[in-house]
């Protein structure tokens, strides 16, 4: 997903660095993402900033996630630190309905705009 700047706030970069640095280096993700959840319950991931991701491709590099998927909300409760893999499992499910929202919305221009002709 491309990085809207605009949607966050001036001093993004040194929130989401707060939150990294809370993190320890490590992904926050206990089950968020719908992975980690062994018995007898959830389990922190186990990627960590800048080494070779475990369980997928890649090195791995912290994102920070919206837990409320509302980037105007930026109190430290709502932020979490995530690998690329747990970040984007978190957000698939509002990934989906943007996705929907947007084909709609260019289904109706498209049809307004085929009207005007």
């Amino acid at each position: 997903m491309p990085f809207h700047r605009d949607r966050y706030p001036e001093d993004w970069e040194e929130i989401s660095t707060a939150i990294r640095e809370r993190s320890g280096g490590c992904c926050e993700c206990s089950g968020e993402c719908g992975l980690h959840r062994i018995h007898p319950g959830p389990r922190r991931c186990e990627e960590r900033n800048g080494e070779k991701a475990k369980w997928a491709r890649g090195k791995i590099i912290l994102t920070v996630a919206h837990l409320d998927h509302d980037t105007t909300n930026n109190d430290p409760a709502n932020l979490k630190a995530m690998c690329q893999r747990c970040h984007l499992r978190y957000d698939h499910k509002h990934h989906m309905q943007n996705a929907a929202i947007t084909r709609r919305r260019q289904k109706v221009e498209a049809g307004q705009s085929e009207m005007e002709l």
